[in-house]
């Protein structure tokens, strides 16, 4: 049986997640439970580090890369040391090369593997759902993500909430960041407004997580119910179909049709229409590879569909997956999708009268 994994979440560094970790660490571990700490990241917090004192280390594992040593979590140690409990924080960070794993929360799944209860940390803007939200409102281009099922997984979900304005008061006190890097985060990432719209991510994600939990155990709820014959019809699953091009604007959409499937608790594919005439060019293969990376990551089936024409080939792919919902991109100019001559939204809504068909806009950073 895995262990269990509660995730504290906050919206931003200095929220205090890693310090709550370790109050419920110490918690645990005044109950009697065996709790060890696989790694937490002090940053040079006091009051963080004090909170380590009291708890069994794991000592990290040194890895030469390149000519330098970087300090990883020791993933076979902490195995071996078999704990009841583990702490392991910033689950989004990126291992040294030459480690058993790519990510940190691949090394966490092996821990619960192993009947290991785990306790971790993640700021909100780490979700690959959410990476173009955040850039468009922060205007930074966050590159360490995860898979949102990693947080729809975990067991317990903690938010650390605090008010922007209180985040602002600890980085200037210098709880956060060293004075030297102070003036620079007052001025990008840590802008009022910037935190104010992670907050409301943050609680966002949150309430939907907890909803999305919460249908899970209504439809174990009918299934108990159709066994005494009592439980209504239960409505047919939408089923979300976003058509992607080979360009960086269609990784927008892909995540925004994966949230909208979240809210519907639909499955989703992503589809490229690709000429059967000509070769993909190199940009166009690594925008492949892309998109492949993030449908593994949501959990989303990429099809790529020879066609000479978009409409066609999607109307063909939505009649044999049942789609009920299409996405796509909104036409840059007076052509449509992919080039052509009358609008793709138009001819869908006429080849697929059952289908609602939505346009997502694309928006700058500023906007």
């Amino acid at each position: 049986m895995p262990g269990r994994y509660k995730i504290f979440l906050g919206m931003a560094a200095g929220a205090g997640k890693t310090y709550r970790m370790l109050q419920d660490g110490h918690a645990e571990a005044d109950l009697g439970r065996d709790v060890a700490i696989g790694l937490v990241e002090t940053h040079r917090r006091a009051a963080t580090a004090a909170l380590v004192e009291g708890l069994d280390i794991v000592p990290r594992r040194r890895v030469d890369y390149r000519g330098t040593i970087l300090e990883e979590m020791d993933l076979p140690a902490v195995l071996a040391r078999r704990p009841e409990l583990c702490l392991i924080d910033e689950l989004a960070h990126t291992n040294a090369p030459g480690v058993e794993h790519a990510k940190r929360y691949e090394d966490i799944a092996d821990v619960l593997a192993a009947d290991i209860d785990v306790f971790s940390t993640l700021n909100v803007q780490h979700l690959e759902s959410l990476n173009d939200a955040v850039f468009e409102l922060t205007g930074v281009r966050v590159r360490e993500t995860v898979p949102d099922g990693v947080l729809s997984d975990a067991d317990e979900v903690v938010l650390v909430d605090l008010t922007p304005e209180t985040l602002v008061q600890r980085l200037r006190e210098g709880k956060i960041y060293p004075p030297a890097r102070v003036a620079a985060a007052l001025n990008g990432f840590f802008k009022i407004e910037n935190l104010q719209a992670l907050r409301e991510v943050a609680l966002r994600q949150v309430a939907e997580d907890v909803e999305a939990k919460r249908l899970v155990v209504d439809d174990l709820d009918l299934r108990e119910e159709r066994l005494f014959g009592s439980a209504p019809a239960k409505p047919i699953a939408e089923h979300l179909l976003a058509l992607a091009k080979l360009a960086p604007s269609s990784e927008r959409v892909v995540r925004r049709a994966w949230r909208s499937s979240q809210r519907l608790g639909a499955a989703l594919d992503i589809l490229v229409v690709r000429d059967p005439r000509s070769e993909p060019s190199a940009s166009e293969r690594e925008q492949l590879e892309n998109l492949r990376r993030i449908a593994s990551a949501l959990g989303a089936l990429l099809l790529v569909e020879p066609g000479d024409d978009l409409v066609d080939a999607v109307v063909r792919v939505a009649r044999q997956r049942g789609t009920t919902y299409i996405l796509m991109g909104a036409p840059s100019g007076r052509a449509g999708f992919l080039g052509t001559r009358r609008p793709a939204a138009i001819r869908l809504m006429h080849a697929l009268p059952g289908v609602d068909v939505r346009l997502v806009a694309q928006r700058s950073a500023s906007g």
